[in-house]
Formats: C-alpha cells, sequence, structure tokens
C-alpha cells in the first residue's frame, strides 16, 4: 500500500479551475492579448505560468510573458481574498488519511509564493509534509517534481501515489514511474486520463480511500 501521497492541488484538491480561467482572460485583455475562452484557459491548469501562457499563446513573447505573469498574480491575488473552496470530501478525507499515517504532499503548477499564501490563508502550513512547485523545480509533465519528492522522503515510486486531474498530473506519474489515480472532476476529461492507465478514476475524491484500504473504511 503507497504511504507517500502526492497531491495535485487546482483542479483535484480545490476547486480554483473557474478563477483561474478567469484571471487569465483579465491578464490576456490587459496586455493586448485576445482572452481565450473559459475552456481554453482550463486546459492548462497544472503547468508552470511560463509553460500555459506558451500553450494558449503560441509565439508569445517574454517580455509579453513577464507582464502576464505580473498581471495574472496581481488579479488571482484580488480575487482569491476568500480562497476557493476545496471539493466535496477533500478536508475530511485528507484528515483521515493523515491520521493513518500517510505523508501528504502536493505537486503543483502554482508558484511557491501562490501555495504558502493559500496554504496560510486555509490555516495549513504545517498540514502537508512537503511540497513541490512548478518555479522551483521543472514543470509538469517532467518529473522531477515526483522525483525530489521521492529523494526528500525515501521512497520507492512504488510506494507512492500521484493523484490528479490532468494529463499533465497522469504523464509526470507516468515518467518517474509511480502509480496514479486521476479524479473526474477537474479540467480533463476520463478519456483522456484513462490514457496513462491510473489505479482509478475517481468521481468522489473521498473514493481515494477505497483504492488506499480496499473498502476498509
Amino acid at each position: 500500500m503507497a504511504k507517500l501521497l502526492i497531491f495535485d492541488w487546482d483542479g483535484t484538491l480545490c476547486d480554483s479551475l473557474s478563477r483561474i480561467a478567469l484571471c487569465i482572460q483579465c491578464a490576456a485583455e490587459e496586455v493586448g492579448l485576445p482572452p481565450p475562452l473559459e475552456h481554453e484557459a482550463r486546459e492548462i491548469v497544472g503547468l508552470g505560468l511560463v509553460e500555459a501562457l506558451e500553450t494558449l499563446f503560441p509565439g508569445i513573447h517574454m517580455n509579453q510573458i513577464l507582464a502576464m505573469r505580473d498581471s495574472y498574480s496581481r488579479h488571482f491575488v484580488e480575487h482569491d481574498r476568500e480562497p476557493s473552496p476545496f471539493f466535496e470530501g477533500v478536508a475530511n478525507t485528507l484528515e483521515q488519511l493523515k491520521e493513518h499515517g500517510f505523508l501528504l504532499t502536493v505537486a503543483t503548477g502554482k508558484s511557491r509564493r501562490g501555495l504558502d499564501r493559500v496554504l496560510k490563508t486555509r490555516k495549513l502550513t504545517d498540514f502537508f509534509h512537503g511540497s513541490r512547485c512548478a518555479d522551483e523545480t521543472a514543470g509538469k509533465p517532467n518529473p522531477l517534481m515526483l522525483q525530489e519528492l521521492l529523494k526528500e522522503f525515501r521512497s520507492f515510486p512504488e510506494d507512492a501515489l500521484m493523484v490528479g486531474d490532468t494529463e499533465f498530473d497522469m504523464s509526470m506519474a507516468v515518467n518517474a514511474g509511480v502509480p496514479r489515480v486521476a479524479v473526474s472532476y477537474g479540467a480533463h476529461s476520463i478519456d483522456r486520463l484513462l490514457k496513462y492507465q491510473p489505479l482509478a478514476c475517481l468521481e468522489k475524491f473521498a473514493d481515494i480511500k477505497n483504492v488506499l484500504f480496499k473498502n476498509i473504511i
């Protein structure tokens, strides 16, 4: 049974996709780029911001990326004064998993400053055992995030589990040799996630207990 659990944040734990998409649209309009449609902006959630912008705006120049980054950060902080909620069942399930001795970690496309801010606001600064952010290591789907967490917690890939809502999460796990579980309520559709042969595709976050405990809980 996996002991090191690695969670994506946006779209897996936190119901923040619409807010992220809105802030990308606002930032694009502010710097003179055509705002993407909401579904287009949601598609790139999980990537680091630079990779996300290069995907949304092919050929974008670095000065535009820097302007978009600053504008996006400003809009997101403004809209996120009241943090986006966790998906139903996330908070209670994480508490239960921690009580059962699992190591809980996060691998996210957020910046370190962004993740630390939301953890502080939610009074979760000391809740997770570890985390990696896109601006302090290689972004998804590069496996470096997972490899660093495995090294930090002295875990083998087969003793870990990656949980995410996008192809970027699933591909990163495959690249690191880590088993994976997909959630169906996030950014990418089930059919896209199933290509990476997850152990399960959850309709509700709390169902991860069935995967970990084989229906004991």
